[in-house]
């Protein structure tokens, strides 16, 4: 194997809270309902800890540029300001940061108020994530939503008002007896807030989440289409660009730089309960990383013991890269896949020609691969080609 080289592109770090108000019944995340006081100080504490251990098992990662911080959850948002602060110095004092480093932290509309968010934009946050997920105060209640539309309209003003312009607002639709009114009524509520960016997807039934387990009547296929159709038409027609599965800008400074990096197939440290990373060691090799998943478990062990580290096999990369890459309107080149995974591009060739006959995949005039539009609608069906006998392990990106 041609290892891959040490990427030139700067660092990500995602920080992991992995506590919430009330679990809410469709998330698979690794959230927890807060129950006592919040132990801020001392996450905080571990956090660094995570870093501080990270960098001694790869002591080359203090030379390279941190572009993008992402807090997300759970709900980062209910850390007090001060504890963001000592988080964002102390990454900054481990790491160089570059300039205009991104820095998002995800907010439950109803935790956040005029006060706190004018503490996290001093403390260094420079991008908000706001979880509206709906603007329809009966469909917030079915889906277990403690905030109302009301929160989450105040909460973008005051957001702006504070100086985060950089604003995200995550928003689903096919929710439990919406109709495609309901979902248009929805993205015109979330475009009249002003953002930047919008993170608009399906909601779905994971297994291992009250959903899964008891259902929820949802949507039809045929109003799911209709609601996918008018709302992209929306987004379009208010000059949001769609470059992502599930997201939308409006224009290429405001996409999320974070995610991009994580799609891209580019490294990233991963802190606190549950969080996964992903590195590439100065060998070329590339190893996930994942910490214990329990915040009590994770606050009382030693750091060391926190993390497992997995290489991955070659055999699971190209899976790995496409994983991301396909998921990207832009795509990918053959020379990208090359150096970021080490292998020569002959190893997608018998799932690549796959995806082509199936009509999936498409190459542009400059040489990019990327899903078709047909692909992107059967993303699914069209990462299945690329799974090796052994299927590997995937991370996710946050929504927004």
């Amino acid at each position: 194997m041609a290892h891959a080289q040490p990427h030139p592109e700067p660092l990500a770090v995602y920080a992991h809270v992995p506590w919430c108000v009330r679990k809410c019944p469709y998330c698979d995340f690794n959230s927890h309902p807060l129950r006592g006081p919040l132990p801020a100080a001392a996450y905080v504490d571990a956090l660094l800890e995570d870093l501080d251990a990270d960098l001694a098992w790869q002591p080359s990662l203090r030379a390279r540029p941190v572009a993008s911080v992402f807090l997300g959850g759970g709900t980062p948002s209910l850390l007090p300001p001060e504890a963001v602060s000592r988080l964002l110095e102390g990454i900054a004092a481990r790491l160089p940061l570059a300039p205009g480093c991104e820095i998002t932290l995800e907010a439950n509309p109803g935790t956040v108020d005029a006060a706190r968010l004018r503490g996290l934009r001093a403390a260094g946050v420079n991008r908000l994530s706001l979880g509206a997920q709906s603007f329809d105060d009966a469909l917030l209640g079915r889906i277990g939503r403690l905030h109302t539309a009301a929160e989450t309209r105040a909460a973008a003003a005051a957001a702006q008002a504070a100086g985060l312009a950089r604003l995200n607002l995550d928003l689903m639709y096919a929710l439990p007896g919406q109709t495609p009114a309901g979902a248009e009524a929805d993205l015109r509520a979330a475009i009249a807030l002003g953002p930047e960016h919008i993170s608009w997807y399906q909601l779905t039934l994971e297994p291992n989440t009250a959903f899964g387990r008891s259902p929820p009547p949802l949507p039809d296929e045929e109003s799911v289409l209709a609601m996918e159709a008018q709302g992209r038409a929306l987004l379009a027609a208010a000059g949001f660009t769609r470059y992502e599965v599930s997201a939308y800008a409006r224009g290429a400074d405001a996409r999320c730089r974070h995610n991009l990096a994580c799609w891209r197939f580019g490294d990233y440290l991963g802190l606190g309960a549950g969080a996964h990373g992903k590195l590439t060691q100065p060998d070329g090799r590339i190893v996930r990383t994942r910490r214990a998943r329990d915040p009590r478990r994770y606050l009382a062990a030693a750091p060391a013991t926190r993390v497992v580290r997995t290489p991955v096999p070659p055999r699971d990369l190209p899976l790995e890269f496409v994983l991301g890459a396909f998921r990207l309107a832009e795509g990918f080149t053959l020379a990208e896949f090359e150096a970021r995974t080490g292998l020569p591009a002959a190893a997608l060739g018998p799932a690549l020609r796959r995806a082509e006959a199936q009509g999936l995949v498409e190459r542009t005039d400059g040489g990019r691969v990327r899903a078709s539009a047909r692909g992107f609608a059967l993303l699914d069906s069209l990462l299945a080609l690329f799974v090796p006998e052994r299927a590997a392990e995937a991370t996710r990106a946050r929504p927004g």
